[in-house]
């Protein structure tokens, strides 16, 4: 069932965009289209990505006409030059291709259900810079890859027409600002060459060049020339940076956070009204804050008599504390999930569980659930709790009745829902859980400038865990977990080699493999939060670690195959991190310093 709730939710947010742009395209065809939208502005941005795109594919092409692999590797960096200039368009317009021609070196496998699981060599640019720096360059798998890779880009090269109003130009700008401050700094798509900070100011030079083809939609001068002096003064800051020392703490909070008040200024200068609102809230000003998020985007049953509210959020939390619901009425879901352990229970694994309880605290901004992934919405998972013999062990028809047998309960849930169901059992629920998780810890009262709190180790930590340590590229921020920014409509797995609880090899779950039996899942498991941490011990889904200092080292060691386990599939990096003492002090405090209050 996981993979038909997500097969809906994707068809859901693709549909969405699909009526903007069809609302777009037929507004297009009308007399008054190019004065009401400026359509001139429009071809001029076109006729910018269609140069970049065009020079891209010829670069990339020309990798196959050198010999050495010097000169290859130099053609190389001419056309992800090329390809960084038009990501913010390319990833905008046409995000499935984007994330294709941008993946990483892994195998891609798609399980819509047992009889549809699709897997798929990667290609693309990080393949290609990967190929390029192996000790002995396979040239013709080079070769393959860079042909696979210039007709993905020319295929999109045959079909590029843009269609852009003001609320468009605005999301790209503003998912652009977010793409390179929450993944593009971090080495997320870079892993050899940590070209990071030069790529970051190559995609700033779009940026530039949209805002001032749009100079004229300004009727504050000053706005925009701030956004010219902000956009230059980003690129001195990233130009005089080095990878593994760059302060990308301060960045975020001097820099993109700017970016995205100039962004709601923008918004407002230019009188426009957003037809919908995605993951992210419009005018946003902070990627760090409750505010941030649409929290409706990560909710597939947001329509009007579901929707969240005090009151339904208030009932959720009485039920989750309610012990009657299950069989024998010793357990709720409270008993596992504490909330005083930031929503865990301090165990390895809970009595007949072969799990360690994962944190309910920010649960909401994921698109699957359970540790290996197998629901796919917090209703979803509610139905596996309520139904395991080692849980509340009863059914659904049984826990609506129990609740219809409580008058009060009955009472709340005609007045807010209008009768009493096992859906809207599960919405009441999944909403309390929703609400958990409010931003409120040291860090994002720091990098939102409502303090300065932050010890000089817990900066370096933070620094750390987007830059050196690479504990960004699979724990995105801002909510520290697998959900992929800025489009949020992915939660990644991964196979990290965790250890059994005797540290003698390799833990036997094979997590995500046990839902449709694809051997490339085998040992998978969704990445969680990293938020709260400091309440959540033990960690890993088996709970084998007690400290975060076991924890870092593991990492620090290369995962499961860096301890000498044969880890088929492994998504983490096999080197080594080569962090010091004081750096894995300063990891820590880092994340101890995203404890909420």
């Amino acid at each position: 069932m996981t993979n038909i709730f997500q097969k809906v939710k994707k068809a859901h947010v693709i549909m969405c965009l699909f009526l903007v742009s069809i609302i777009s395209c037929k507004q297009e065809k009308t007399a008054d289209y190019a004065k009401v939208h400026n359509q001139a502005l429009v071809v001029k941005v076109q006729e910018y990505y269609t140069q970049h795109l065009d020079s891209c594919i010829a670069l990339l092409e020309g990798i196959n006409t050198v010999e050495t692999v010097s000169e290859k590797l130099k053609k190389y960096k001419s056309a992800r030059r090329e390809f960084k200039l038009i990501e913010p368009i390319l990833a905008f317009v046409d995000k499935e291709n984007y994330k294709s021609l941008n993946a990483p070196n892994i195998l891609k496998i798609e399980e819509e259900d047992a009889t549809d699981i699709k897997i798929r060599n990667p290609f693309g640019f990080q393949v290609i810079e990967e190929l390029l720096h192996e000790d002995d360059v396979d040239v013709s798998e080079v070769n393959n890859i860079v042909k696979t890779t210039a007709n993905r880009l020319k295929l999109i090269a045959g079909n590029n027409t843009l269609y852009l109003k003001k609320y468009h130009t605005l999301w790209l700008l503003r998912d652009q600002i977010a793409r390179i401050a929450l993944v593009g700094i971090t080495g997320f798509d870079s892993p050899v060459l940590e070209q990071s900070l030069t790529e970051a100011k190559t995609n700033y030079e779009t940026l530039f060049f949209i805002i001032n083809t749009y100079k004229n939609e300004f009727s504050n001068e000053s706005l925009f020339t701030d956004w010219l002096n902000e956009i230059q003064t980003t690129q001195k800051v990233l130009e005089e940076g080095e990878f593994t020392t760059f302060n990308r703490f301060d960045f975020i909070k001097n820099h993109a956070h700017k970016q995205l008040e100039l962004l709601a200024k923008t918004a407002k200068d230019w009188k426009v009204e957003f037809p919908l609102t995605m993951a992210f809230n419009n005018n946003i000003t902070s990627l760090f804050s409750k505010e941030t998020f649409n929290i409706n985007f990560f909710n597939d049953y947001h329509q009007l008599e579901n929707a969240m509210s005090d009151e339904k959020i208030a009932l959720g939390k009485k039920l989750f504390n309610d012990k009657s619901l299950s069989k024998d009425g010793v357990m709720s879901c409270a008993t596992c999930h504490i909330k005083d352990k930031a929503f865990t229970d301090g165990l390895a694994t809970f009595p007949k569980q072969l799990r360690n309880t994962p944190t309910v605290s920010y649960a909401a901004y994921q698109q699957t659930f359970f540790h290996d992934g197998r629901a796919g919405s917090l209703e979803g998972q509610i139905v596996g709790v309520v139904e395991n013999k080692n849980e509340f062990h009863t059914n659904l028809e049984n826990l609506t009745e129990t609740v219809k047998s409580d008058s009060v309960y009955t009472k709340s849930f005609t007045d807010l829902y209008g009768k009493v169901s096992d859906f809207n059992i599960r919405n009441a629920m999944a909403n309390y859980i929703r609400s958990l998780g409010d931003f409120s810890s040291k860090f994002d009262k720091n990098i939102n400038n409502k303090e300065n709190t932050l010890t000089t180790s817990e900066i370096n930590g933070f620094n750390l865990f987007m830059g050196k340590a690479k504990c960004a590229t699979c724990h995105f921020p801002p909510v520290f977990n697998g959900t992929v920014p800025p489009n949020f409509t992915e939660t990644e797995v991964e196979s990290i080699g965790v250890p059994n609880l005797e540290e003698t090899g390799l833990d036997d779950d094979l997590g995500a493999y046990n839902i449709f039996k694809t051997e490339e899942r085998k040992y998978f498991f969704k990445t969680s939060t990293v938020r709260n941490v400091s309440k959540t011990a033990p960690y890993m889904h088996n709970g084998v670690y007690e400290t975060l200092e076991q924890v870092v080292d593991f990492y620090n060691k290369g995962g499961g195959q860096g301890l000498g386990y044969k880890v088929p599939n492994q998504t983490l990096p096999l080197d080594k991190l080569n962090l010091s003492e004081k750096e894995i002090k300063d990891l820590i405090a880092f994340i101890e310093a995203l404890t909420d209050e």
